[in-house]
């Protein structure tokens, strides 16, 4: 019975994958409330009035722009409330303003196309790598719009390569150029809204970040496909999802494949971050049953953030993503990662736990000294990856690593070595790493 450990680890997996769906807490010990268990998808006959962009002298050309009819035809959704409805076809635009009780849904077949002219995108207060700042607006934006709903089967396109050669020329005569410093704008933007969801549609190519949502409280993503590209030109910070000063949010049954994290928790950076009202935590995240194809790491806490906490990252296939899980910690910031679960996840990826110093753009605004930063009560349980570095971890004293536990491992790494002294009480379980027992 030499496979013995390896069989009843197996049934273990198995067992927790069927487990899972009904845990019924957040690491933290916190319930979790019926509404992650209940999914409907947006029925667009009960959200108002359709509004057809074809009804409204609006034509299939992608290559004339029709911000100004498009806004007109949500400004009058805004009225009696309503769905704009982009039928089949390609609609080229800057950006949009979504208004309280307004809907978008594509339909199959349908493109709504940013400009890659950044003078046809507003440009107005907002916020961005965790400050509020006048930037430029997404693509979609809805600001105070309870309820609002993106659906459907069609596509919201950035239409991202002219930026994105624009920001490598500029990065190539200027290395110190911030992300910011080439001008781009995002793809889909919600802020200051609650029960928002963003289901079945496709996001690809986008300038910046592809989705980016700003207290948002209730959120649910569903059946979504997003992209951008690593080659021939690199999308740089084409995050796919940015949660930044988020709580209840749902993401699930999605595929997202892009040039830099897929999910990243953010939520305000600098020395005194932690007493600006602009920021805060993110809490209570589930995202399960997804797929991770190419990014820089499917789950990243930072580099903007001050404090996420109650994650739950289970059920997920990684395909080739660089990192599973990261923790980018900031000097010039002061930060906390807590009651963060990992669990029952396969495939493959360069480094399964990545935490190092992250000091790119490092400014702690005239203070004297580093901000500690604390990542602690972080579990990774049921895992059955291939990859390159098991445990790509630098000890430093900018920062505290402790009560972090690994349990019911199948990996198989080039590199394997955990360094245990690295992180305080930190528990080993049942792990097998190349079929070795780890103590």
């Amino acid at each position: 019975m030499k496979n013995y450990p390896r069989v009843l680890m197996i049934l273990g997996i198995l067992f927790a994958l069927h487990g899972a769906a009904f845990a019924q807490q957040f690491p933290n010990g916190d319930p979790i409330p019926a509404w992650f268990n209940s999914y409907e998808p947006t029925a667009i006959q009960k959200l108002g009035k359709a509004y057809r962009l074809s009804d409204y002298g609006i034509v299939n050309d992608s290559t004339l722009l029709q911000t100004e009819k498009i806004q007109q035809v949500i400004d009058q959704a805004a009225k009696t409330g309503g769905v704009v409805i982009v039928p089949k076809g390609t609609y080229l635009s800057g950006s949009l303003f979504f208004k309280p009780k307004t809907h978008l849904h594509l339909e199959e077949g349908a493109v709504l196309k940013g400009s890659d002219d950044i003078s046809n995108f507003a440009l107005l207060q907002t916020r961005i790598e965790g400050q509020t700042v006048k930037y430029f607006a997404a693509l979609v934006n809805a600001d105070r719009v309870d309820g609002f709903t993106v659906s459907g089967k069609g596509t919201l396109d950035g239409n991202g390569l002219r930026y994105w050669k624009a920001f490598w020329l500029r990065r190539g005569f200027n290395p110190a150029c911030t992300n910011m410093d080439e001008m781009r704008p995002r793809i889909l933007y919600v802020s200051n809204s609650n029960h928002v969801q963003i289901s079945g549609i496709r996001l690809k190519n986008s300038p910046f970040w592809t989705t980016h949502f700003y207290k948002c409280n209730y959120l649910k993503m569903s059946d979504l496909h997003i992209s951008a590209p690593a080659k021939p030109v690199k999308a740089p910070s084409s995050d796919a999802i940015d949660l930044d000063v988020c709580n209840h949010v749902w993401i699930k049954d999605s595929y997202l494949s892009v040039n830099d994290d897929a999910i990243a928790l953010k939520g305000g950076k600098g020395p005194k971050a932690n007493l600006d009202k602009d920021n805060g935590a993110n809490y209570n995240i589930i995202i399960e049953n997804n797929t991770f194809g190419f990014c820089h790491s499917a789950l990243t806490c930072g580099s903007e953030s001050i404090h996420s906490y109650n994650v739950i990252f289970r059920n997920n296939t990684l395909d080739k993503a660089r990192k599973l899980l990261q923790l980018k910690m900031r000097p010039d910031t002061p930060q906390e990662y807590e009651h963060i679960l990992i669990e029952n996840v396969k495939g493959t990826t360069n480094s399964l736990l990545f935490v190092k110093p992250w000091n790119q753009f490092f400014d702690l605004k005239g203070e004297q000294g580093i901000k500690k930063s604390y990542a602690q009560h972080i579990t990774l349980k049921n895992i059955d990856l291939q990859c390159d570095i098991l445990f790509d971890v630098v000890n430093s004293d900018q920062y505290e690593l402790r009560d972090f536990q690994f349990e019911n491992f199948n990996v198989q790494a080039k590199q394997g070595t955990i360094h245990k002294e690295y992180i305080k009480d930190f528990k080993l379980k049942n792990v097998r790493v190349n079929g070795q027992l780890i103590q």
